[in-house]
């Protein structure tokens, strides 16, 4: 009798360091037939459930036994660390971000040409292009993408209305609404600004990319105290330290505070529509209208995709794109069953654990080019209670979210340095200057330090 997967929970964090220089790989499959252990980037115990179920279906099919291992995102990079240097890494890691996928490649523990046969046995043509370029190297593919989530700026039509403001896609309206709004019972706007938190850094990373700011220019040169970087953090600053709300803000209390109605705007990512809906009991809208209708929020909210700054050339959206890859020394051949699994027969099941935040970048099959976007649209979201998206959005909105992936700018990764990107996420030099700066510290001065830093990151990966 076959032994079912069993999902483990990674709690206890080994002592090693966050930067993997030096490691040396080595997987616990290799010509290991037994099977494969396969880390889970979630840690969710609904979603890590729903992933379970897919897995049980792969072995149901292929005979092959996989080991689930649920790690927490947080904990990922130290993990990772002492796996490798104990010569014990999973085979197959999914979930896995842009900077993680950059920094296990810079660090050779992908086995890329297993990692390329899938995306070929898949048909490169049936995803994204945007995609494939992100989690590639060259001609290498560093990762197979599998979906993507988008950051966007939510904001209360009703309220916008009302005062006859413009949408907020521009630094301009962003701030003429902040100061419009803003008033002791209400912030104009709430972002993140907790140091040392990736949360922080993919915010501004937003705003400053629809300003022009770069990381880096086409020659890799650190470009945080540029003039355009120095513009969107004095921008941030202000909006934070004059239109929000006291304290250091996470992920946790800028959504909480635009649920309780406290805040006209707000930046966070595709995840919280279904929440927004009323949809998840533990993070549920209590604003004050939302007391008879849990969905007022999402009837009376708009997004915006895409801000532009006035030293931009053109608006940028921020998004993440989650993918899946094989380390090197592998159980090479079912690791790549186990994915082409993943991302075909398993896929919409894969997506429909949380639709808001797995928009497909794999549209289709050669025979069916739409076939997973065209069932993303229909997925019931959220967690306590099932339903649509649709029955709480507009089209309009759930297009903007569905069409993100095409047109996501990231730092670093265009510029051939996205080895310096997943480098950063131990330091956050850039989440602590936006810290500073929201608490009322000059912009050219928290610019200038965080680029520094940025140069010391950069010189010691050389």
């Amino acid at each position: 009798m076959k032994i079912r997967s069993t999902a483990v929970t990674i709690t206890a964090v080994c002592a090693a360091a966050l930067v993997l220089t030096g490691c040396t790989a080595g997987g616990d499959g290799g010509d290991d037939a037994e099977g494969i252990t396969f880390w889970l980037q979630e840690d969710l115990p609904d979603r890590v459930a729903a992933t379970e179920d897919i897995v049980a279906a792969f072995e149901d099919e292929s005979g092959v036994d996989v080991e689930v291992v649920s790690v927490a995102e947080d904990q990922f990079a130290q993990l990772i660390t002492s796996a490798a240097a104990a010569g014990d890494l999973p085979d197959v890691i999914g979930g896995i971000s842009l900077p993680q996928v950059r920094t296990l490649s810079a660090n050779e523990l992908v086995d890329t040409d297993a990692v390329g046969a899938v995306v070929d046995a898949l048909d490169a043509s049936t995803f994204s292009e945007r995609a494939l370029e992100l989690t590639a190297d060259g001609d290498a593919q560093l990762a197979v993408p599998s979906e993507s989530w988008l950051q966007m700026l939510f904001y209360r039509t009703d309220l916008f209305e009302a005062a006859g403001l413009d949408a907020p896609d521009s630094y301009d309206k962003i701030l003429e609404a902040a100061q419009a709004l803003n008033s002791p019972e209400l912030a104009g706007f709430v972002g993140a600004t907790a140091p040392g938190d990736a949360f922080t850094e993919q915010t501004f990373e937003q705003v400053a990319l629809g300003n022009g700011c770069e990381l880096v220019n086409e020659d890799g040169e650190i470009e945080l105290d540029s003039a355009p970087c120095v513009e969107a953090f004095g921008f941030y600053g202000d909006l934070t330290s004059n239109y929000s709300v006291p304290g250091a803000q996470d992920v946790d209390t800028t959504r909480a505070t635009y649920f309780a109605g406290d805040a006209a705007m707000f930046i966070w990512s595709s995840f919280v529509l279904d929440e927004m809906a009323g949809l998840r009991e533990d993070a549920k809208p209590n604003c004050p209208e939302c007391a008879a209708d849990p969905a007022f929020l999402a009837a009376n909210t708009g997004v915006v995709t895409s801000i532009s700054g006035p030293d931009g050339d053109s608006p940028a959206q921020f998004g993440e794109i989650t993918s899946w890859t094989i380390t090197d020394g592998a159980n090479v051949e079912d690791s790549q069953a186990f994915i082409e699994f993943m991302m075909g027969d398993g896929y919409e099941d894969w997506i429909a654990i949380a639709p808001e935040g797995k928009v497909p970048v794999r549209f289709g099959t050669a025979d069916e080019p739409t076939v997973f976007s065209d069932a993303w649209a229909t997925l019931p979201a959220g967690v306590d209670t099932k339903a649509p998206l649709s029955d709480f959005y507009s089209a309009e909105v759930l297009e903007a979210v569905a069409a993100g992936p095409e047109d996501i700018a990231r730092w670093a990764i265009p510029q051939g340095q996205g080895d310096l990107l997943g480098a950063l996420q131990g330091e956050q030099p850039v989440a602590t200057a936006v810290s500073e700066v929201s608490q009322g510290a000059d912009a050219e001065q928290a610019a200038a330090a965080a680029a520094e830093a940025a140069r010391s990151v950069q010189e010691s990966i050389q």
